[in-house]
């Protein structure tokens, strides 16, 4: 059936990250573009994990350090610790993923396009990280430098859109009308030119209702 991907701000909310080897980096660094506070708990702890801005606690995991987490991630070498970790979570209704086991995780970390704000998360529900990381790959090389300036004109005219249009479906296609004068022959036009276009739809809209009026 699969896995519906929620896309939630963690920005300021707790994680709390159980071990500090290799795997516990790779999630940790998923995790920090996107603003966790992350606390990383591990008797032991490598220096690439170390040297990332993060909150660390050198000792054994404790049930106590679960208060007011958002979300936990295992990456223990302890099956029996990560199990264990996963049972806490469920109990105070914390997000929990353990590493490489499917079954005691109420969330999976997805393979990640992350650019500027666009974020693509790719899962294969757990079967195969491997495919899921071809097709990030596949993804990334499709995003260039044109499409990332198109998304960021169309986040700066949103709220021009919403304030001169009335309707979502006025607002829909004055959007559309942004993205095909963007993508034409690549080349990002300049706001003003943008302006004209929305005030161009804008007009054709009233005209329109003068008409049927």
């Amino acid at each position: 059936m699969g896995y519906f991907p929620f896309f939630i701000d963690i920005a300021g909310k707790r994680c709390i990250l159980a071990g500090g080897g290799t795997v516990a980096l790779r999630k940790a660094e998923k995790l920090l573009p996107f603003g966790a506070d992350i606390i990383v708990i591990a008797p032991e702890i490598c220096p690439e994990l170390k040297a990332l801005p993060l909150t660390f606690r050198e000792r054994s995991f404790q049930e106590e350090d679960l208060q007011d987490a958002f979300m936990a991630v295992a990456a223990t070498n302890d099956s029996i610790l990560n199990h264990r970790i996963y049972e806490l979570c469920t109990e105070q209704h914390i997000f929990i993923n353990a590493v490489d086991d499917k079954e005691n995780c109420s969330f999976l970390f997805p393979a990640l396009v992350h650019e500027n704000d666009i974020t693509i998360g790719i899962s294969t529900g757990g079967t195969s990280p491997v495919f899921a990381k071809f097709l990030r790959m596949m993804i990334e090389d499709e995003i260039t430098e044109s499409y990332l300036q198109t998304a960021a004109v169309l986040k700066r005219f949103r709220p021009v859109i919403q304030d001169r249009f009335c309707t979502e479906k006025q607002r829909k296609e004055a959007s559309e009308a942004i993205l095909d004068f963007c993508l034409i022959d690549n080349t990002i036009p300049d706001d003003n030119e943008i302006y004209d276009l929305l005030e161009r739809i804008a007009q054709a809209y009233e005209n329109q209702n003068r008409n049927k009026s």
